[in-house]
């Protein structure tokens, strides 16, 4: 339990901001100064695409003005430790007005936040480091109360003082029962090592503290105006609906980036040391990674365009490094780095498309018994929407069948946990990998009849046994794909109760469209809902998700996920099926029959169980002693009751995964990926989610697998967007 990053988990959409701890190098552009006018532009943009284009705009009403109002201070003030009553009491006169604001583009309500803001942020520094500085009493019988949302603002400075005081010495508190405790397996494992004592381990936890919330600090500190005004931008256009959100240029870059899987640069990544940027890693098959002159741990000084003078980098932000590094296919840039043995060297890179490897599709073989297997694992329904001849989810899945259909498999499993969507089209597309042809998800527009959109080509990459496996983070694209494959009886849905039930469809809609020449330059995008989908049964996945055939407990099986856990999500509701056939296969009645069978006799599914139902049972503990005894007692308990839950991650299934001759060839190159594969099958090895599907693939009745492939080319792409 630590208080600080409590407080850095509530504060997500800082965070998302400032991408803490790591980026991935963006082109050069040059930093914007502050402009009012700008943000009154933006404004007005914003308000007019939202009433034109929202599937279902709302009014902008007082109701609305009080929703902004709340979800603003909540975004910029999460854990009640900045503001004070009486700031509360001057913002109050605003809480009514922010709807004719934002019609006027009056900018006075943000201006006087930011600026209070920046205020007691500085205050709120002074105030930390003072109490830091010396030793906490743990003897005092008090308590804290975590659930911020709940908390009133400090009535004054005095009892805001007061509230830090109780959240630092938690956090201190919570890092000495850890330290004492490591302190006491270092004493057991060597009777010679001397303990430290209670006086040094709290010491070294009020400067562990203080020195995780000035790196917090110094990261929040690089944020300019503009990072500001998106927070509360974004305050107001995700009323509309949880999914639509306003990006700023550089945003708007990561966007693409993460839907395609690639970007222009050298590869490596970045993280902030104090002052100085530090490489953290090497993308595997980039320029950089290739060159093997940049190293993790290398510090950057300098940056130089070309044969341009080079720019001094030190204590620039980190963002700004970003931007410096990463640039357009086939130019240079040249790095002037502090080698991690303290010397100094400029490093010549060419910039080039980097693939990220870890967001494509990747498929392992396993033998469960006489049976051969395959499972594909897809992290998103990626696709590269600026190049359809890239990669995409789509061709990639359709690859991965073909190299298992050589192995021989008789059997596939379709891994969609934590599928957060993507491509429209390409869930689509991938759909008709699995059935002859028809529709595969309905479609409708705010005021418009429906489309279906169909899988055309009678041809089927796969039709041996299926099964897709889900859970409460498999949304979206993840979801029609699922339903899909249920309503047409192709193959089985395992995994959570229900998947996170996001039935809508964003498109991503440049700003600058509207504008015939800006003096402000990218104006940024709005992600906004635009459609609703349904399966071609009727009903939608919106709040209700997709509902497995064969429910296995997991440890969020006691409490509500999802998108019906969100209070502005959009309601769920039902349209006429489209005509479809459903498949020949057999009925899964003694498949689904014979897995719960096994999973009630399964003590790792028991206690898989027996630990959500003690998740349920603790999560809506807020309340924590600050006394030393009682605390540790508390933890003590905690950790007993949890080590019966070891035996979770201890598990092993005693199956072996081996990657496709292809890359076995790769590996002989490229020792990074080669790791990274070993990591993966471990993993799967001692995931007895997987075991199940593959004992569920066994039941199955084997059909005829189809031999012939699929022309990629026959298949049109459009560009949607279900993220």
């Amino acid at each position: 339990m630590n208080t600080f990053w409590q407080f850095m988990k509530r504060n997500y959409k800082v965070v998302l901001l400032i991408t803490v701890l790591s980026a991935i190098l963006w082109s050069f552009v040059p930093h914007k100064k502050e402009d009012p006018e700008k943000d009154r532009l933006l404004l007005e943009l914003l308000t007019f695409v939202l009433e034109k284009g929202h599937y279902d705009p709302i009014t902008m009403d007082d109701a609305f003005s009080k929703s902004v109002y709340k979800e603003y201070l909540n975004a910029i003030d999460p854990s009640r430790r900045f503001f004070v009553q009486s700031d509360i009491d001057e913002f109050k006169k605003y809480e009514t007005q922010i709807d004719d604001m934002v019609k006027n583009k009056d900018l006075t309500f943000f201006d006087l936040t930011y600026s209070r803001l920046l205020e007691r942020m500085a205050e709120s520094r002074k105030i930390y480091k003072e109490v830091l500085d010396k030793p906490f009493d743990f003897n005092k019988e008090e308590s804290i109360n975590t659930d911020y949302d709940k908390l009133p603002f400090s009535k004054n400075k005095a009892e805001l003082h007061t509230r830090w005081e109780k959240q630092l010495k938690l956090s201190v508190l919570s890092s000495i029962t850890d330290k004492m405790k490591l302190e006491e397996d270092k004493k057991k494992k060597d009777a010679a090592y001397k303990e430290k004592t209670f006086a040094e381990v709290e010491k070294d936890s009020r400067e562990t503290t203080l020195k995780s919330l000035n790196e917090y600090f110094d990261f929040v500190g690089e944020l300019d105006r503009n990072d500001w005004f998106s927070i509360y931008i974004n305050s107001i256009v995700e009323r509309y609906d949880p999914h639509t959100f306003y990006f700023a240029p550089e945003e708007k870059d990561k966007f693409d980036i993460s839907m395609s899987g690639t970007l222009e640069g050298i590869g490596a990544r970045l993280q902030k040391k104090n002052d100085i940027t530090e490489i953290s890693e090497l993308i595997p098959g980039g320029p950089a990674w290739r060159g093997k002159e940049l190293e993790q741990g290398d510090l950057i000084l300098k940056v130089a365009q070309g044969k341009e003078e080079p720019v001094d980098v030190v204590g620039m932000r980190l963002d700004d490094v970003v931007k410096k590094i990463k640039g357009k296919k086939g130019t240079e840039v040249r790095l002037t780095v502090k080698k991690v043995d303290g010397t100094i060297k400029v490093i010549s890179i060419i910039r080039e498309v980097v693939e990220l490897e870890e967001t494509y599709a990747k498929s392992s073989v396993v033998k469960e018994g006489d049976k051969t297997f395959g499972i594909i694992y897809l992290p998103k329904f990626y696709i590269d929407f600026e190049n359809k001849d890239k990669r995409d989810a789509y061709k990639d899945v359709a690859k991965e069948i073909e190299r298992l259909k050589a192995q021989g498999v008789e059997g596939i499993v379709m891994d969609l946990r934590d599928n957060g969507g993507g491509s429209l089209q390409t869930v689509v597309d991938m759909v008709g990998l699995f059935i002859e042809d028809g529709p595969v998800v309905q479609v409708k527009s705010a005021g418009r009849k429906k489309d279906v959109l169909y899988d055309k080509d009678s041809r089927v990459q796969w039709d041996g046994p299926l099964v897709v496996m889900v859970n409460n983070f498999s949304a979206s694209a993840s979801e029609i794909f699922a339903a899909a494959i249920q309503d047409y009886k192709r193959g089985i849905v395992i995994g959570s109760k229900h998947t996170y039930g996001k039935g809508t469809v964003q498109n991503l809609i440049d700003l600058n469209q509207f504008v015939r020449s800006s003096s402000f330059g990218d104006l940024g995008a709005l992600k906004t809902t635009t459609q609703k989908f349904y399966r071609i049964n009727g009903g939608s996945t919106q709040r209700e998700g997709v509902l497995s055939d064969i429910v296995m407990p997991d440890r969020y099986s006691y409490i509500e996920m999802g998108e019906r856990d969100v209070e502005n999500a959009m309601p769920w509701d039902k349209i006429d099926e489209a005509s479809y056939k459903v498949s020949k296969t057999a009925s899964f009645a003694d498949v689904i029959a014979k897995s719960k069978e096994r999973m009630a006799k399964s003590e790792q599914f028991k206690l898989i169980d027996e630990n959500a139902k003690w998740i349920n049972e603790r999560k809506d503990l807020s309340v924590f002693s600050l006394n030393y005894k009682k605390f540790k007692a508390d933890e003590t308990a905690v950790e007993t009751n949890a080590k019966k839950f070891k035996a979770i991650v201890d598990y092993k299934n005693d199956l072996k995964f081996t990657s496709l001759p292809y890359e076995q060839e790769t590996f002989k190159n490229d020792t990074i990926l080669a790791q990274k594969r070993e990591r993966w099958h471990e993993s799967l090895a001692k995931d007895v989610y997987v075991e199940e599907a593959l004992n569920i693939l066994s039941d199955m009745k084997s059909n005829t697998v189809v031999k012939g492939t699929i022309n990629l080319k026959d298949k049109k792409h459009k560009i949607a967007e279900v993220k």
